[in-house]
This record gives structure tokens, C-alpha cells and sequence, in this order.
């Protein structure tokens, strides 16, 4: 029985729930009266259950599919407006202990070198991260507890936030490592971690444990209860997300909300972000031999429905997706994507020979961090690198409470602003520069509150004459 309260994996995330959730959505999905009644409920922007998402997903009704998508794109603005967040990954280590069968660490990959950062090579990683302009991280590692022991982890967030570089620092580490203990989650928040994020891969338990066959994160319990273990110590911000092409998507995305409904109903706080990757070509894997794949149509659907189900949750996409597909995707719900990324281990400060590559998997974007930046202002995207609310305490649920009220935005976009002119000042190309500042006077402009944008208009100045003091 689904039981959203438990603290047991298979219990919130019940195999009989989800099939049951697919043959309603199968049976209804040319039922207009009710994809009516859930479309209604949605734009009340309270969200959607795991089921009426699930009818959502399938919906063949000529015309609604593009209600659903137009109602996507207003709740992503509505709560988000036309910012997006900024990131880059950091790969510490590609040591693994770990057979997963559709990752390039897997142990028994002969092929692929290993590698891991020592702190001075972490140091080089980070100012050549903070010359582009990037604030904030979040780092990666293998599971190896000989390599990659916590403590490795802890020292590396220690050297991160240790460096200011000219104008640059790191103001936000964000964490993707394996499952651990209460005790670890307490010593990451206690080193001043971000959001701990960690990727199910696939919810459908059979298939994990095939995917998984050997190594720690074969335990498909342990590893879909980590939520759980981290907000028992004390990190409030956790980020979800499932490796689209595993497995059937319509099980992933029903199961992905019960997990969302989860951790509303446990700790009172659902996900502070759900990252959408799909599986990618990398060494020593081929993603044809997974037969799950989704098409950039359905994948779209996915983001959408996602979007309106969760439309206060952070949305993820990374380098891993071309420049046309992240397109789509910022209009229908995604809020923070990546730039510039390197999923090789030291890959940022050193091109690396073809013979040692050490990529997690292949980068589809390859563009610089200012190009990503001029492009999504020509999009009318306002770019942000703004990382105030982890610095000033709104984390959980003091942000979701924020979120959910829609007032997040009067904090936010002020924010985003003097972050932009910032990176503007410091570390764009002239071009770049040039639309910048035209933005910049737009949204400036469009501030209700004649107080704040006074206030904020004195900032850009201060920030234009060279001072960076601000707790963006």
C-alpha cells in the first residue's frame, strides 16, 4: 500500500502504486472532462498529484497537449520569472567500487583513466572556474571509500571556498556523491554544502539491482532512502532526478512524484531541485543497447508535467542536452542549467590527451560560459549567479514557504541583477557586455516598487565602480 509517510523505499515508492498510476493514466488519457478538472486544479499552481501527472503525460487529446505546455511556461514564470541559475560541475574523482552497468567509472572499465584531484589541483580547477565567472558548483565524485573517503570530499569543499581569485570566489557548493550516513550528511551541512543532490538513476527496483550488480549502490533501499538520512542531518535543500533511458519514463516520472510527495509529507519540505538527464553516449558505453530512450518530443512532456506537478522545485539541465533541446526546455519549466561544463576529471584547467579521457559522458553544449550567458539574454533569460538564499539562511522550508507564496522573487531577481552586472563587469566579452547592460535597464525598470529599484540602481553603480561586498 502507498504510504507516503513511511520512511521505507518500498513503501513510498510502491511498484503495485505505480502500475496501478499507468493503467489509470493508459484508461484515461483521452478522457477530456477529467484532464479538464486536472488542468484546472493546475493552474491553481498548488501542484499535482503523482496520478493526475501520470494522465497528464499520456494525454492524447488533440489541442491539450499544448494547453499543457502554455501552462508550463506560465507557472515556470510565475514562480521562477525569466531567471536561470548558473552552475558548473566539478569532478573530483573518477574512482569507483561500483558496477553500474551504464556508467564509464563502472570498476571493471579498463579503458578509461582514472584520476583524482589533489588539492592544489583542485585549487587550478576552481580559478580557472572563478576566471569565467562561475560562483557556484556542485562536485562529483565516484564511490571508492579508499579514494574518495568523506573526508576527501570534506577537504575539497574546504579548499573551494577557501580561494578568492581577483573578483572570483565560490559562494555555493552544491554536492552529488553517493548515499552515506546521517553522520556524513551532518559533517557536508556542517562544512556549508548547498544542495545535496543525488540522481535514483531508475525508481523500478528490478532494474535497478540489474543495473547495479555489483557495489555499494546495489542496495536499492539504502540508496532511495538517502534523502531521508540527509535532512536527518541537517541539510534542508535536497535535489532529486532519475537517468531518463533506463527505464520506461512513464514509471520514472510517477515514481519521481511519489518521492516529491514524500519528502512533503515527512519533513514538510519536497525537493529543492529535480534534475532531468538522459542517458549519453561515453567510453565503454553505448546508450542504443539500453532500449528506454525517449525522443526530444516526449522529453519535453516530461519537463512540462514535471513543471506543473512540482512548480516550486528547482529544474536541472545540463551540457548534457544540445543547445536546441535546452531551448525548448527553458520556455516549458527548467530554472538553473550549466555552462561550460568539463565532466572529465581536471578538465577545466588542462586539456586533456584523447588517451587519458576521463569524461563522465559526452558534452552536447560545448560553448563558453559567455556565449551560454549572451544567448540566454537573447532570449530574454535573465542569467543569474546569484547564491544569496543558501548565504542568508532562506533554506527549506523558510525558502519554500517564500516559494510557494511567489515572494521568492522579490529577493531573487534584485539579486540576479547585481549578479549579471558583476559577471558584466568582470568577465564578459564586449558584446556581451553591451546586451547586458541594455537587460540590466529593462528589468530594472520593470521593478514595481520604486524603493527597491533605487536601492538596487545604487548597487549596480557600486558594483560598475569596482566594489563586490554584497551577500548575493
Amino acid at each position: 500500500m502507498y504510504n507516503p509517510s513511511s520512511l521505507k523505499a518500498e513503501e513510498f515508492i510502491d511498484h503495485e502504486e505505480v502500475l496501478e498510476t499507468l493503467a489509470y493514466a493508459q484508461e484515461n488519457k483521452s478522457n477530456e472532462e477529467l484532464i479538464d478538472q486536472i488542468l484546472e486544479k493546475a493552474r491553481e499552481r498548488k501542484g499535482l498529484s503523482h496520478r493526475e501527472a501520470a494522465v497528464l503525460l499520456d494525454c492524447d487529446i488533440p489541442g491539450k497537449n499544448q494547453e499543457i505546455f502554455e501552462l508550463a511556461k506560465q507557472i515556470k514564470q510565475d514562480f521562477y520569472g525569466n531567471r536561470i541559475v548558473m552552475f558548473a560541475p566539478l569532478y573530483l574523482s573518477n574512482y569507483c567500487v561500483n558496477g553500474c552497468v551504464y556508467c564509464p567509472y563502472h570498476m571493471k572499465n579498463k579503458h578509461i583513466a582514472r584520476k583524482k584531484l589533489t588539492q592544489e589541483e583542485v585549487r587550478k580547477e576552481v580559478i580557472a572556474l572563478q576566471d569565467m565567472g562561475h560562483k557556484r558548483l556542485a562536485l562529483e565524485a565516484g564511490e571508492d571509500p579508499v579514494n574518495n573517503p568523506i573526508e576527501y570530499i570534506l577537504e575539497c569543499i574546504d579548499t573551494i571556498y577557501s580561494i578568492h581569485h581577483k573578483n572570483g570566489d565560490i559562494r555555493r557548493v552544491n554536492v552529488n556523491i553517493a548515499a552515506t550516513t546521517v553522520e556524513n550528511y551532518r559533517r557536508l551541512k556542517e562544512a556549508g554544502i548547498g544542495t545535496y543532490i543525488l540522481f535514483q538513476e531508475t525508481y523500478h527496483k528490478e532494474s535497478y539491482e540489474k543495473l547495479h550488480p555489483t557495489g555499494p549502490k546495489h542496495d536499492y533501499a539504502y540508496h532511495t532512502e538517502a534523502m531521508d538520512r540527509a535532512m536527518e542531518g541537517g541539510i534542508d535543500d535536497v535535489g532529486l532526478g532519475v537517468l531518463f533511458g533506463l527505464e520506461l519514463y512513464r514509471y520514472e516520472l510517477a515514481a519521481l512524484l511519489m518521492h516529491a510527495e514524500h519528502l512533503e509529507a515527512v519533513h514538510g519540505v519536497g525537493p529543492h531541485t529535480i534534475s532531468v538527464p538522459r542517458l549519453k553516449r561515453a567510453d565503454d558505453i553505448d546508450p542504443d543497447t539500453f532500449d528506454n530512450g525517449i525522443d526530444d518530443d516526449t522529453f519535453a512532456k516530461i519537463i512540462a508535467c514535471i513543471r506543473i506537478s512540482v512548480p516550486y522545485t528547482g529544474m536541472i539541465i545540463s551540457t548534457r542536452e544540445s543547445q536546441a533541446c535546452r531551448e525548448r526546455a527553458l520556455e516549458l519549466g527548467i530554472s538553473q542549467i550549466s555552462g561550460a561544463s568539463k565532466t572529465s576529471v581536471g578538465g577545466y584547467a588542462s586539456e586533456e590527451p584523447e588517451e587519458e579521457n576521463s569524461e563522465q559522458f559526452d558534452v552536447s553544449d560545448k560553448r563558453t560560459l559567455d556565449e551560454v550567458v549572451r544567448w540566454l539574454m537573447e532570449l530574454d533569460c535573465l542569467p543569474s549567479f546569484c547564491t544569496a538564499c543558501y548565504r542568508e539562511g532562506r533554506t527549506g522550508d523558510r525558502f519554500m514557504e517564500l516559494c510557494k507564496s511567489r515572494q521568492i522573487m522579490n529577493c531573487c531577481h534584485p539579486n540576479a541583477l547585481m549578479t549579471l552586472m558583476e559577471y558584466l563587469m568582470d568577465y564578459a566579452t564586449d558584446e556581451t557586455k553591451s546586451i547586458g547592460e541594455e537587460m540590466i535597464e529593462r528589468e530594472l525598470s520593470q521593478i514595481p516598487s520604486e524603493k527597491v529599484r533605487e536601492l538596487v540602481s545604487e548597487k549596480l553603480d557600486r558594483i560598475r565602480n569596482g566594489e563586490r561586498d554584497f551577500r548575493f
